[in-house]
């Protein structure tokens, strides 16, 4: 029971989760942000293009049933702004900032020094043993 209670500590803790977490907030944060630009900004300018920035109005009725496809195009016309909006303003100046500054994808960390190394073999045969 101890083990289990030491490991959840570990695990509710950790750093890694803590990391995971702020990067979580301010992930949908930034989802707030795109689609505010999309649905205030991008979204107007598909209405003065198209006579209305949503379409949500277009329904067709067959035998008294109605079928509101227009939600369906708002919905897929948003997600592609969306996607467009966060290729424009984050992946390419992303690209643009890796390329200039020379960041490798996935670079590695540096490796622990041989001391570190010896001590983190010891401890492991210490806790095994």
């Amino acid at each position: 029971m101890k083990k289990l209670i030491y490991e959840f500590k570990a695990l509710a803790l950790g750093g890694n989760l803590i990391e995971i977490a702020v990067a979580l907030v301010l992930a949908l944060a930034f989802a707030a942000v795109i689609s505010a630009l999309v649905m205030f900004l991008i979204m107007p300018i598909i209405g003065i293009l198209f006579g209305q920035p949503r379409f949500d109005s277009l329904i067709v009725t067959i035998n008294n049933s109605e079928i509101p496809y227009g939600a369906f195009l708002t919905a897929v016309v948003t997600f592609l702004l969306t996607a467009l909006a966060l290729f424009l303003f984050v992946v390419k100046p992303y690209q643009a900032y890796k390329a200039r500054f020379g960041v490798e994808e996935g670079a590695a960390l540096d490796e622990p020094a041989e001391d570190i190394v010896l001590l983190r073999e010891i401890r492991d045969s210490l806790r095994r043993g």
